[in-house]
């Protein structure tokens, strides 16, 4: 059950052809538990990315556009889909159903363009200025995909009765949500800077806020929230490291 937990993240959070032999309720939830490892997993593409392409004299803006790039393509574009899904459904008026509604339909709205342009920029941005530490990109992705596990914590409702969220909502238990964000601001503290665990500090500040807003605005998660919190998470890191 465990491999099958993390096979399925694996293949559900990237590109990598790591198929679950059993896919169901319980292994979907596992496979929450087990979203950090995976986002270090990504971190490290980007990572790599980054430093070869300093290593080859590549301008540090050009070097942080491709890395966005490499980072968006080994995820398939899902949590910047998630983003542009959640910021038109909160930027929409009328009632949840309404709001669920403009998130189902695909397109991309103003709110959508503006906050994909803001957030990939401010990533762009903050990886050009970290040419020569890139290994932050590695914890910064895993502190992304720690945005699932807190966005999933117990007494967090689904929004929909079906879907991503639905089978994830209020899954993974208060220990362990604890547990993976202590691991995450020590691994920051002693690897890297004060600044960047303030930043890991901060990013869970901001995921606690974001999921209070989404439970009005929404009645709950659903799987674009989850995106959109991975990017904010992710995002928040890169731009305290860039502080330090």
């Amino acid at each position: 059950m465990t491999s099958d937990g993390l096979r399925l993240a694996v293949s559900w959070l990237s590109v990598l052809p790591l198929p679950a032999r059993r896919v169901d309720d319980a292994t979907c939830r596992q496979a929450i538990a087990f979203a950090p490892l995976v986002g270090a997993l990504v971190g490290g593409f980007g990572a790599l990315a980054l430093w070869g392409l300093t290593v080859l004299g590549a301008p540090a803006l050009l070097a942080g556009l491709l890395t966005v790039a490499v980072l968006v393509l080994v995820t398939r574009g899902m949590h910047v889909d998630g983003l542009a899904d959640t910021v038109d459904g909160l930027g929409c008026y009328g009632p949840p159903e309404r709001a669920l509604s403009v998130m189902r339909d695909g397109g991309a709205g103003p709110f959508a363009v503006v906050a994909l342009i803001l957030v990939l920029g401010a990533q762009a941005a903050s990886l050009a200025e970290l040419a020569a530490n890139p290994l932050v990109v590695v914890l910064a992705c895993a502190v992304g995909r720690a945005g699932f596990v807190l966005c999933c914590r117990r007494g967090v409702p689904s929004a929909r009765p079906e879907g991503m969220g639905a089978l994830v909502a209020g899954s993974q238990p208060t220990w362990l949500v604890t547990a993976w964000w202590l691991v995450l601001l020590a691994v920051a503290a002693l690897a890297f800077t004060w600044h960047v665990a303030i930043a890991v500090a901060a990013a869970a500040a901001l995921l606690l806020a974001f999921t209070h807003h989404v439970q009005r605005r929404f009645g709950g998660i659903t799987g674009d929230v989850l995106g959109a919190a991975s990017e904010l998470a992710t995002t928040t890191v890169l731009i305290g490291a860039t502080l330090a």
